[in-house]
């Protein structure tokens, strides 16, 4: 909607054109009657001193009348002429003032301001914003980790606050952006209004963490010296280092138990650990060997890039963690899971305890249950086996087949649907925190609207997340390692988004404010 300042202005200037041409109106009448007046008063014969005699003289004379008849008729096509080319000059004057006003197609009008971008431009725009508010929100979070081992949970209240916010908005765009990509709306129109929205609330994700960041730098008070924020991160990389050895034979121990498939998604995770240290470890000593020189910013940055690092370190081996507890806690779920299943199937075949309105037609129902009555079979003589067996695959299989019947909503399938989704959801987070350099806005908008149904519909938060982790791999794929040739650690370090391509850490805020520490270039 045209405001009304903006609507006020062409009616403005048209009132203003009026009264300068009622002004040149007036203006070229009058020179007219002055330029005839003297010929008429020439021709009576000079000056007349008398008005009778005057009158006399022209009542007279044919020569007077001659004169007055060419006078008149002199002053007539004057004045016409002159009213003609006044108002020709109103009318071209108002046509040119309407064209540049125009709102229609094709006026070019300056009010309207510039077009709109494509819907795939403006789309391209959208996914690059959520990527760098997402982003930017994850880095402020892990460093605010740090600033509160130093200062208390009370002294980073404020920046912590402000983290809350821009996610919550975050999330909002990400919920869009599913919906959208849901084919929600449908017209062109709609869709451009729906972008439109996304780009205002990272934009406003990103201006809610721009607005604590000069604050949050006055309380860490690097400039001041970093000794003691090097203190913890030195003190967090030796816990890492130790915790290194434990977390390679934890993958062993499970991988033995529940066979390789299960450990799938963690390998590797033990080596991407060690690459990050290795990488923390020169920028913990680059950070010292700054600060003892008096190089304070240059120490900063390499702090920086080290905790951003331990950071990733420490996901690794949490990852791997909490498979061994997902593993464990499934491993006790999937014999009551398949007894549960079982009487509910039991339950179903009853026509005395089938609901009124069944979730299925009576022959899709049939097909329904002898599917998962062969499902229930392979898992109970997986059970039997004396081989390893996966038993998060185990509990899917189940609560797939059961599903469709309407089966799990409650009791031992729905805890084993909420354990699966959980760990999907923390797998797949994982995954795109530590590769956030190279993974895109669809993987971290289906992790998103993962995290938004994890408790309340846990099945297809399982599947969102599944695909999430699915399709960062893929953006991982196909970004490649162009930093192999690079320093120890490097490759990993971008990879992860610990330091940009040109080796910027990143740092508490939003876009205007992430980085600006300022440049150190990759060691080569």
């Amino acid at each position: 909607m045209t405001s009304s300042l903006i609507r006020g202005r062409p009616r403005r200037a048209t009132s203003h054109i009026s009264v300068r041409v009622v002004h040149t109106l007036l203006g070229g009448l009058a020179g007219v009657v002055w330029l005839v007046l003297p010929g008429m008063t020439i021709s009576g014969g000079g000056s007349v001193p008398d008005a009778r005699a005057n009158s006399a003289v022209v009542r007279g004379s044919p020569v007077a009348e001659e004169d007055e008849t060419s006078g008149a008729d002199l002053v007539l096509p004057l004045v016409a002429v002159g009213a003609a080319g006044v108002l020709a000059g109103y009318g071209y004057v108002r046509r040119t003032r309407r064209a540049r006003s125009r709102t229609t197609p094709g006026g070019g009008s300056s009010l309207t301001g510039p077009a709109p971008p494509p819907l795939g431009e403006l789309d391209d725009q959208v996914r690059m914003l959520l990527v760098e508010a997402d982003d930017c929100v994850r880095t402020s979070r892990e460093e605010l980790g740090f600033v509160e081992a130093r200062f208390g949970a009370k002294a980073v209240a404020p920046f912590a606050r402000a983290v809350r916010d821009a996610h919550s908005e975050l999330s909002a765009a990400f919920r869009m952006r599913q919906q959208y990509d849901d084919g929600v709306p449908e017209d062109e129109t709609a869709r451009r209004h729906a972008l439109t929205g996304m780009v205002g609330r990272c934009q406003e994700a990103g201006l809610r963490l721009d607005a604590e960041a000069d604050g949050f730098d006055r309380l860490r008070a690097l400039e001041d010296g970093v000794g003691e924020a090097l203190e913890i991160a030195e003190g967090r990389f030796r816990g890492l280092a130790g915790r290194v050895g434990g977390a390679d034979a934890t993958l062993s121990e499970l991988a033995g138990r529940y066979g390789s498939p299960a450990v799938a998604a963690t390998a590797g995770h033990v080596e991407q650990a060690k690459d990050r240290l290795v990488f923390a470890t020169v920028r913990l000593n680059e950070a010292r060997q700054s600060a003892d020189m008096g190089e304070g910013k240059a120490a900063i940055r390499h702090l920086r890039a080290a905790e951003g690092a331990i950071t990733q370190a420490d996901m690794f081996i949490a990852d791997i963690d909490r498979l061994a507890d997902a593993l464990k806690s499934a491993a006790g779920l999937v014999p009551a899971a398949l007894t549960g299943a079982e009487a509910e199937l039991a339950g179903v075949r009853g026509p005395a305890s089938r609901p009124e309105t069944p979730v299925l037609p009576a022959g899709e129902l049939h097909a329904v249950v002898a599917h998962a009555d062969l499902v229930l079979t392979a898992v109970r003589e997986e059970l039997t086996t004396d081989g390893p067996y996966d038993p998060l695959d185990a509990l899917r299989r189940i609560v797939a087949a059961t599903a469709p019947a309407g089966l799990g909503r409650a009791g031992v399938l729905s805890a084993a649907a909420l354990l699966l989704a959980r760990s999907a959801v923390g797998g797949a987070a994982g995954f795109i925190a530590t590769h956030r350099g190279a993974v895109g806005a669809t993987a971290r908008t289906r992790l998103a609207e993962a995290e938004r149904l994890l408790t309340t519909e846990p099945i297809p938060a399982d599947t969102l997340a599944r695909d999430a982790r699915d399709l960062a791999e893929q953006d991982v794929r196909l970004h490649g390692n162009p930093y192999e040739n690079h320093a120890a650690g490097v490759a990993g370090a971008v990879l992860g988004g610990v330091v940009s391509p040109d080796g910027t850490p990143p740092t508490y805020g939003g876009p205007r404010t992430r980085p600006r520490r300022g440049n150190h270039g990759i060691e080569r």
